[in-house]
């Protein structure tokens, strides 16, 4: 019945209807009604008086049936002119839609070495069965066996999911260069539906990355509530963003829960493969002259018991090591590595002759049978000083934290005394004078304030930075890459800074109203972001929690409360219950943000020092170290930071276009420009190879803004490559080096990773298969019609209601004259 009010009404696939209700949309009817009181009663009169006075001869039942019949037309006439609108409650069903979602990565042209067994069930599956006579086809590339899958004739899975189950199929393809997300394709339209032979056409292995967290977030915003399962054909071989079944929090849901709908994963490739793999873990810092300890992470499958050979170099990219070595790779040693565990740790030490960018890479023997050989090799860019770094903290008055970051880099090796400077307000100008380590000046030459790596403010009021100081220190970070550290004190704040340039740098909006707040002590609470952070992390690599040190920090008695975070911040550590000025953002107590070539740290207390109770130095030295070490070592050093080479990317495929970039300033620090240039401009020379007298190619570098000079480099072939530059104050050539590879992440880890296939499927209340036997999901998979509850307006006399009262109405007028010989 609910079908029928439904259909009536112009409303199909209705399952219930739950109300209807009439009202005029007219305003002269929607407001007083009298109007059309009025008119109807107008029209039942008219057919009163036509058939008693006009039409003559006929009795009284057949005049009173004409009448009525005449009356009820008019009067549905003079309802229409008021627009009578019916407002209708009710479910109606819907067709589920199912995902069908296909890897378009590299990995998926992986061509696996399957056994005969694994074979024959492939072929089977894809309706090449062969009989023992014949010779057994090539093993076809993951994605030739998905694309033949989908091409058979017989027990097609998507011809037997559209024929048993009453739903849409809706297919995907993720192929992205950065990031995975899902490409709709061969979408058909409802009378005809795609053809799998359409979908497998549109397949491709153009992929850079598999990104399944951010797949399934993309999944679910081009979704509905038709949604009711995703089936997805991958090798699940992720490698980029968060993890499907992560999340940036305790209490966050994951990706896969956010869908909130069944995964089916058909999984494809091989679970078991002989290959090696290795990765370089270089220390953060290195000096020259000093024995450093490089460690290399080697995994194995397929290869227990086996042994090969690994090697460890240091290949300089940049700095005075380029031209002393020639491009020869330096040998830092050798060891073998037998596999008797998956997972094995080799330790090379190191003692560094020259400073500067240094490639430290390590290389593994490649194994017969191997299925990538692309993992066989990893490479990382380190600096290695020879100079010291160039700290200054500035600072009102001493403070406690003053005193123990200055006791701390005093000690450290890539520091020292040489590289520590203080400019302390209150300190008696005799000091300052007689002691190197104080400052005379808060804005020395500019040659002399821009050497600096890393600057330090502490609690200073604003009348002791001026404008210049200001400039400069933005200058220093934006353009020269420099590291800030603010230090939140008691008696001034971060406030002091509103009026100053150096407010567009920070992590935080300040307020100038809010003042300390020291109500009540409290814990620092590690943000979720902040748990991944390196500069956090503290103790060594073999802490089971690298965070738990932080608790020896304790009760915190102050902090500095600002108006809210800058979009660009990343927050590390915040308050555990006040929040900032729009009622729900956490107060930040260690924030980070990239400003320009550099990046700000803001502390909203100077009580860091505390870390300091019952492990001594051990920990806060690492925080303060971690600091430095991400501040500084990131970029050039000192005045090196005059004339930089650098590249966009560590590395690149071949058919690129590199992007080579030249920071260049004069003795001064005033940017170059086209007119301090010769003649000639700035050229770079660049080069594949190291064999002497390969012909350079010259490529003119064009000035993007004041002391920047850019040029594409297109790169054809694969090799190490060399860029060769000049510097126009002195005339010193400055180099550096850059990898380019046939090879990307998704072929570096070349195994199927069945643990998160079934883990997909588990979690979501689905189900895993293998390609051999996805056909059964045609059975298990149980999809049911989605209930739409609607609630819609619209004009009666639109309906086929309306039209059938008008028709019949008017064929019943027109017989019973016929009958009565009325004309």
């Amino acid at each position: 019945m609910s079908k029928v009010i439904g259909w009536l009404l112009g409303i199909s696939d209705v399952e219930s209807v739950d109300g209807v209700s009439f009202s005029f949309a007219a305003p002269w009817a929607a407001v007083d009604p009298t109007w059309l009181l009025v008119g109807c009663l107008a029209a039942i009169g008219f057919a009163v008086w036509y058939y008693t006075r006009i039409q003559t001869g006929l009795s009284r039942l057949p005049a009173a049936a004409l009448a009525t019949t005449r009356a009820v037309i008019l009067v549905m006439l003079v309802v229409t002119l008021a627009d009578p609108t019916v407002r209708l409650t009710a479910n109606r069903m819907l067709k589920p839609v199912l995902y069908m979602v296909f890897d378009g990565t590299e990995s998926m042209n992986i061509r696996d070495n399957l056994t005969p067994d694994e074979l024959s069930a492939l072929n089977k599956a894809v309706g090449n069965e062969e009989t023992g006579s014949q010779a057994a086809p090539p093993a076809l590339t993951r994605q030739q066996w998905v694309k033949a899958y989908l091409e058979k004739g017989n027990n097609n899975l998507i011809d037997e999911l559209q024929d048993k189950h009453d739903l849409e199929i809706e297919y995907f393809v993720f192929d992205g260069e950065s990031t995975s997300v899902a490409r709709r394709v061969s979408a058909g339209n409802d009378d005809k539906p795609a053809s799998p032979q359409a979908v497998a056409a549109e397949l491709t292995t153009n992929g850079k990355v598999t990104a399944l967290g951010e797949l399934v977030t993309d999944l679910g915003n081009q979704s509905s509530r038709r949604l009711g399962g995703v089936v997805m054909f991958s090798d699940f071989a992720h490698n980029s963003g968060t993890a499907p079944l992560g999340s940036s929090g305790h209490n966050d849901p994951t990706p896969l829960e956010r869908l909130g709908v069944p995964i089916y994963p058909i999984g494809i490739g091989a679970v078991s493969t002989r290959d090696l793999q290795v990765e370089i873990q270089p220390p953060l810092k290195m000096k020259k002259a000093e024995r450093s300890t490089i460690t290399v992470r080697v995994s194995q499958s397929g290869a227990q018991g086996e042994s090969a050979q690994v090697t460890v170099t240091a290949r300089p990219m940049q700095g005075e090591s380029v031209a002393e070595a020639s491009g020869q790779d330096i040998v830092v040693g050798t060891q073998t590595a037998v596999f008797d565990t998956s997972i094995q740790y080799l330790e090379f030490p190191f003692i560094p002759q020259q400073s500067g960018r240094f490639l430290i890479s390590a290389s593994v023997d490649i194994l017969p049978g191997e299925v990538s050989e692309q993992n066989n090799q990893s490479s990382r860019a380190v600096n290695i000083v020879d100079d010291y770094i160039r700290l200054t903290f500035i600072e009102n008055e001493p403070t406690w934290e003053w005193r123990f970051v200055k006791e701390v880099f005093h000690r450290d090796r890539l520091v020292g005394l040489e590289g520590f400077r203080t400019f302390l307000r209150s300190a008696d100008p005799k000091v300052r004078q007689a002691n190197e380590m104080f400052l005379p000046t808060l804005t020395p030459q500019r040659s002399e304030f821009f050497a600096n790596d890393v600057i330090f403010l502490g609690d200073v009021p604003s009348e002791a930075l001026n404008e210049r100081f200001s400039r400069m220190l933005k200058q220093f970070v934006g353009q020269f890459g420099g590291g800030l550290v603010i230090v939140s004190g008691p008696n001034n704040g971060p406030s002091e800074l509103i009026d100053t340039e150096i407010a567009d740098m920070l992590p935080v909006k300040l307020d100038r109203s809010l003042s300390i707040r020291a109500s009540k002590p409290f814990r620092m609470e590690i943000t979720p972001l902040g748990k991944q952070a390196d500069i956090m992390q503290l103790g060594d690599s073999s802490s089971v929690d690298p965070l738990k040190p932080w608790e020896n920090l304790g009760e915190l008695p102050w902090y500095q409360p600002v108006l809210g975070v800058h979009s660009q911040a990343n927050v590390l550590a915040q308050h555990p219950t006040d929040v900032c000025a729009d009622g729900k953002t956490p107060q930040p107590l260690i924030a980070t943000r990239r400003y320009g070539n550099g990046e700000v740290i803001y502390i909203g207390f100077n009580e860091l020092w505390r870390l300091r109770r019952i492990y001594g130095e051990r920990y806060y030295r690492q925080f303060w170290s971690q600091i430095i070490s991400r501040l500084a070592l990131s970029h050039a050093l000192g005045s090196q930071k005059r004339f930089v080479l650098s590249m966009d990317q560590p590395e690149y495929q071949v058919d690129d276009r590199a992007l080579l970039t030249v920071e260049a300033y004069d003795e001064n620090f005033d940017p170059l420009t086209m007119d301090d240039l010769p003649a000639d401009g700035l050229q770079a020379q660049v080069f594949l190879g190291d064999e002497p007298g390969v012909q350079p190619s010259l490529i003119q570098l064009s000035e993007s803004r004041p002391g920047r000079f850019e040029a594409r480099v297109p790169v054809f072939e694969a090799g190490r490559f060399t860029a060769r530059v000049s510097d126009p104050i002195n005339g010193s050539p400055s180099e550096i080096r850059f990898d380019v590879v046939g090879a990307t992440a998704e072929q570096r880890n070349p195994a199927r990773n069945l643990a998160l296939q079934k883990a997909m499927a588990t979690s979501t209340g689905g189900k895993p298969y293998e390609l051999q036997d996805a056909g059964t999901l045609v059975d298990d998979i149980q999809l049911e019609p989605v209930v739409e509850e609607i609630s819609r307006s619209f004009p009666i006399w639109g309906t086929p209601l309306w039209f059938i009262v008008v028709v019949t109405l008017l064929m019943a007028e027109w017989i019973a004259r016929k009958r009565a010989n009325l004309a």
